[in-house]
């Protein structure tokens, strides 16, 4: 009697352990598929960063470029506190325009919906005491870094570096007779969200071209 009842329960267990396997596969793809818990969080900036670099949404890209580019070229033409000035003044006459029109439409249709900025009014932005000491925490190893790596290179603790940095501000000497701070920043800002988005579309002629003058380069040194 013994023997039926086991011979019923081992398909029930062989069934079962069949199911559970296809769903191994399923299992591991959607477990490699999610980013880890770690991985997520150090690698959203510089996820943000990649995607604006290489025009993923492109409205946010376009916004970023223009206005970033609009500011650059205004400090090139005016001073620093004319730029500043002019961007509190062109904000203030947004947010005060739009303040006063929603006001006209709330005395008009008689609604009482408050306050067009309460949404961001109630928003706390305070910067709590921990968040402020892990920030400066942050800040401080980076500042200690260069300042050890300023050091090492103007006592001369090693020779070989302290006259590459030489040799660089020489050749920055020159870039500094051709271009200011503002025309450099204004060039780099075109390269940045450029030259990834070319490389992206156009890789495998570049990487080509880039073998072939890499090859001769290495001929060349040989010789």
């Amino acid at each position: 009697m013994a023997e039926p009842s086991a011979a019923t329960q081992s398909p029930s267990v062989s069934s079962s352990s069949s199911g559970a396997e296809p769903s191994a596969p399923g299992g591991s793809g959607g477990s490699s598929g999610a980013c880890p818990a770690m991985g997520a969080k150090s690698c959203g900036s510089s996820c943000a960063v990649h995607d604006l670099i290489f025009w993923r949404d492109v409205k946010k890209t376009g916004f970023v470029f223009g206005t970033t580019l609009i500011v650059l070229l205004s400090l090139a033409a005016f001073s620093v506190i004319s730029v500043v000035s002019y961007l509190i003044l062109a904000l203030l006459s947004v947010t005060i325009g739009f303040r006063v029109y929603k006001s006209v439409i709330q005395a008009v249709q008689k609604s009482e919906e408050g306050h067009p900025f309460k949404a961001y009014l109630d928003v706390d932005i305070t910067l709590s005491s921990e968040a402020f000491h892990n920030y400066m925490n942050a800040a401080m190893v980076h500042i200690n870094r260069a300042l050890k790596l300023v050091i090492r290179l103007f006592l001369v603790e090693d020779l070989v570096d302290s006259l590459k940095l030489a040799v660089f501000m020489w050749l920055m000497t020159y870039v500094g007779a051709v271009f200011n701070g503002i025309t450099l920043l204004i060039l780099a800002e075109l390269l940045v969200f450029s030259v990834p988005i070319v490389y992206e579309k156009y890789k495998t002629q570049i990487d080509h071209y880039v073998g072939i003058a890499r090859d001769q380069t290495k001929s060349i040194i040989e010789k």
